[in-house]
Order: structure tokens, then C-alpha cells, then sequence
């Protein structure tokens, strides 16, 4: 077994095909394969062998998806690194990780002066033509063919670091087994076809992109139209130009893609939404399947379960809803004691299946807290129905504790959404000398609006329990986004001062 095999497997079948297309540039997976089969001699050359760990620090570029099944290739550890980190925080990882080779291009290089890692023995450029430090002269004196290493579906794969929201960074371990039953899943349930396009824009270093695009992608032998990141521009002339079939993304970017008022046929090539990584506010979702047609499916998983667990299905589809636990996998929804709660009441959802992580890069109590009887505790709060379908409240660590009294940020938003004036927005706990926290929000406002804070205020206490409403409204120009369009709570907590 070896998740590179993906890319193997297209070559021998149908080796003209487009495997990425980036830019105006076309890569076949004959050219795939044969490119990271020349980078995987290459590390072999250099020593490096079964269990390394090789670290990419790369933007999107085709070069990181050679590099990557080179790296399967020769047994060794992928270790993706955000590409927006700075030195220290590459440093932390290249440490954590004990990587002994950084892959990388000149510009994020020149964060890393001075970096100071134990382990690592070269940096590598993915974007210098004659450097003795550039990738392009290694591959040129390499063989074109390579065997991949076979290995068991327990051995680690890719070890990708969770976003350290509630701490420090932890290096979620994901083995073979785990990626190629993920990857599998995602082809079954979404129906990926070998005559599709998958617009990928969202990072490479991030789960979401790496397996449930990309990964599955190749497995089903369809064509990568990737992006270096999300610009709306950008990608409204990929879809004219290169007709993409399926769409992937997280709320924000369909919010902001909506903002836009756009013309139902601009994305008349697309047969096929998905969102993930964050809850897509129903009104959103709404008025998205208003003007485009089909619907946004939703699925739901995280960086420890490979992600994919759950999935919103076409054949009966929940509006609300993350869906039902994917093939072989299972959900539940357990209480502070670990106890399965009642159908329709609020706890955390628990994950068990074939996706689940190995655990934290050495990090075993960790690891012990958050598996328990081979089940991931994910941290989000949900429901579930008596057909399985999960409803996902909100994160655990989001919770608003007033004077006792338990306020879902997501639920407070729900209601927001449904504001005329509200363009975006995000509801969050800050410190009360009274209450112990209060509810805030921070909006965006939709063009050629002025709602004030008291407008704000009103309509939610009267549309919700009075404890819930806001005590206060901040309206910005934007909200803090990370790489994969997340908005950053715990940014808008740490600059927010006490209410009271």
C-alpha cells in the first residue's frame, strides 16, 4: 500500500491526461508520475529512506504535489507546513517533526535566516534553476522510474499540524490506511469522475486540499485546475477558461462569491458544490441554491480523521445538516462521562472508523485525550437525528458561558445572517465583570447600509432569549480569515477588552 499509487495507477491508464493544470501550464500523469519519480531517487540519493521526515513549505504549485508523492514514494513522512508561517513557527515544526529535508521557494526561504533546527540537513528550492541548493539539478541526473515503497496501512504517511487555536501546534500522524480509505470514501460519496475538474484553490498544506481534493482526485483519475490561493478574479476566469465540474470551498468564500451578485451562468460548468472546515450558515446556503441551482453539499470532518466522516447525501439531503457517518465509519454523541446522550440532545460528536489518526507526533498523553476506545473526540458540539444525520452546534471551546447560561455563538450568527444589513459576521465571549462573559459581535455590513449597535441589539433580543443577544456590536471592514478562510475567533478574543 502507498497513497502515491493514485498517481501510479493514472499513468498506466491513461498517462495523456491532465493531471494539473496551474497557470496555463499542463502536467500529464505521465509527467506526474515520472517527476516525482525523478524526486524520489533523489531522496534516495541524499539518504533518505522508510519513516524520514521531509517537510514542504510550499505555496500552490505543481511542485509541491511532485514533492509530496515523492516523498510516499521513497517511505519517507510528508510534513506540510502552513505556507504564511514565519520562522519561528517553521522552526517549531522542522523541530517537533524531526525533519531532515525542507523543500521550499526562494520567497519563503528568505523567512528562514537564521533558523536553527536540529534535525534538518538541507533546504531544498523548488524555484532555482542552477543553485546547487535548487531541485531542478537533482532531478535532471535522476532516473525517471522508481518502485514505490511498500508500505503497511499502520505506517505514518503525512503529518499535518493541527492549527494550535487552544495551543500549542500538535503533529496529527496520518498512516497510509488512513489516507487511501479517505480518499476512497471521498470518490464513493461525492462521485468524483474520471472526466471531472476539481477546482482546487484552498492550501495544499491543509487536509482539506491534500486528501479530500487533490488525493481524491488522482484516485479518480480527473484533472486538478489548481490556484495559488482564492481570488475571486482569478477564479472566475479559470471557470470560463477551463471549465472546472466541481467546486470546493469553506462559507466565506461562497459568502464573498455572493456579494459579488453574479450571474447564474457564470458558473454554468460546475455540476458540484462542497463545503467543509466551518459550519455554512443556512441562509447562506440558501440563497446560494436560489441563484445557482444545485445545492452546497456539506460534509464534516477534521484534520484527525483524514478529514472525511461525515457527508450531507444527495439522495437525501438534509438542509441544516452535515450528513450521515461516511462508509465504515461511525458517529456519536456522547456526554461529559463519555455516555452516548439521548437522540435530539446537545453533546460532543465523537468519531470512530478507518480515518481516524494514529495519533500526535509524540505526543502520547495527548493523543490519550483526545482517542479514547478508539474513539476521536472531535470538540464540536452537535446533535443527531434518528436517521443519523448530525447537526453540528458549534465548537466547544466557542462557547459562551453567561451567568451560567450556555450561548451557541453559530446560533446567534443563524440569526444575524438574516439581516438585511449583515454582510458577515462572527459572535464571540468576552470577559464581564458581572456576567463572567458576555456575547459580542463583529459585522461586516452590506453596501449602502448603516445599522447601528442598538438596531443590532434589538432585533436580536427580539428574536431570542434577552441572555443571548449581543452586548455589544463592532462593525468592520473584514474579519480575521485564516489560510483556508476560517474566521479567527480567538483573534477577535484577544483584541476584544472586558465588557464590563
Amino acid at each position: 500500500m502507498n497513497v502515491s499509487r493514485n498517481v501510479v495507477r493514472g499513468r498506466t491508464f491513461w498517462p495523456d491526461r491532465p493531471a494539473l493544470i496551474f497557470e496555463g501550464r499542463t502536467i500529464s500523469y505521465r509527467d506526474l508520475d515520472q517527476d516525482s519519480n525523478r524526486v524520489a531517487n533523489a531522496l534516495r540519493g541524499l539518504g533518505i529512506g522508510r519513516g524520514d521526515r521531509v517537510a514542504i513549505y510550499l505555496p500552490n504549485i505543481p511542485e509541491f504535489a511532485t514533492v509530496y508523492l515523492a516523498i510516499l514514494k521513497a517511505g519517507a513522512i510528508a510534513v506540510s507546513i502552513n505556507a504564511i508561517f514565519k520562522m519561528s513557527e517553521v522552526e517549531f515544526i522542522l523541530n517537533d517533526a524531526g525533519a531532515r529535508l525542507l523543500f521550499t521557494v526562494g520567497d519563503l526561504a528568505a523567512n528562514l535566516v537564521g533558523l536553527s533546527a536540529s534535525t534538518l540537513e538541507r533546504t531544498i528550492l523548488c524555484d532555482a534553476a542552477a543553485s546547487p541548493e535548487a531541485l531542478a539539478p537533482l532531478m535532471a541526473k535522476a532516473s525517471a522510474e522508481f518502485r514505490p515503497a511498500e508500505m503497511e496501512a499502520s505506517d505514518p504517511a503525512v503529518l499535518l499540524y493541527t492549527s494550535g487555536t487552544t495551543g500549542i501546534p500538535k503533529g496529527a500522524t496520518l498512516s497510509h490506511g488512513n489516507v487511501v480509505s479517505n480518499t476512497w470514501s471521498v470518490v464513493h460519496h461525492a462521485g468524483f469522475r474520471q472526466d471531472d475538474r476539481l477546482l482546487l484553490f484552498l492550501p495544499l498544506f491543509h487536509v482539506f486540499g491534500q486528501n479530500f481534493i487533490l488525493n481524491a482526485g488522482l484516485l479518480a483519475g480527473a484533472t486538478i485546475v489548481l490556484h495559488r490561493r482564492f481570488a475571486p478574479h482569478a477564479v472566475l476566469k479559470s471557470i470560463a477558461q477551463d471549465r472546472p465540474t466541481m467546486f470546493f470551498a469553506v462559507p466565506t468564500i461562497y459568502l464573498a462569491l455572493l456579494g459579488m451578485e453574479l450571474p447564474p451562468e457564470t458558473m454554468k460548468s460546475i455540476r458540484y458544490w462542497f463545503s467543509a472546515a466551518a459550519t455554512m450558515p443556512q441562509e447562506v446556503s440558501r440563497r446560494w441554491t436560489e441563484r445557482f441551482g444545485p445545492p452546497i453539499h456539506e460534509g464534516y470532518g477534521l484534520t484527525e480523521t483524514s478529514p472525511f466522516a461525515a457527508y450531507n447525501h444527495d439522495f437525501q439531503h438534509k438542509f441544516g445538516s452535515v450528513g450521515t457517518a461516511v462508509e465504515n465509519f461511525e458517529l456519536r454523541i456522547v456526554d461529559d462521562s463519555d455516555q452516548e446522550v439521548p437522540i435530539g440532545s446537545l453533546g460532543e460528536i465523537a468519531i470512530k472508523g478507518p480515518g481516524v489518526m494514529l495519533g500526535y507526533w509524540g505526543r502520547s498523553q495527548d493523543t490519550a485525550a483526545a482517542i479514547k476506545n478508539g474513539w476521536f473526540h472531535s470538540g464540536d458540539i452537535g446533535t443527531m437525528d434518528e436517521q443519523g444525520y448530525v447537526f453540528i452546534v458549534d465548537r466547544v471551546k466557542d462557547m459562551i458561558n453567561r451567568s451560567g447560561f450556555k450561548v451557541w455563538p453559530s446560533e446567534v450568527e443563524q440569526l444575524l445572517y438574516r439581516h438585511h444589513a449583515v454582510k458577515e459576521v462572527a459572535v464571540y465571549g468576552v470577559p464581564d465583570a458581572e456576567s463572567g462573559e458576555a456575547v459580542a459581535a463583529a459585522i461586516v455590513v452590506r453596501p449602502g447600509q448603516s445599522p447601528t449597535q442598538e438596531q443590532i441589539i434589538q432585533y436580536c433580543r427580539s428574536q431570542l432569549a434577552v441572555y443571548k443577544a449581543p452586548g455589544r456590536v463592532d462593525f468592520v471592514k473584514e474579519l480575521p480569515k485564516s489560510t483556508t478562510g476560517k474566521i479567527l475567533k480567538r483573534v477577535l478574543r484577544a483584541q476584544a477588552s472586558p465588557l464590563g
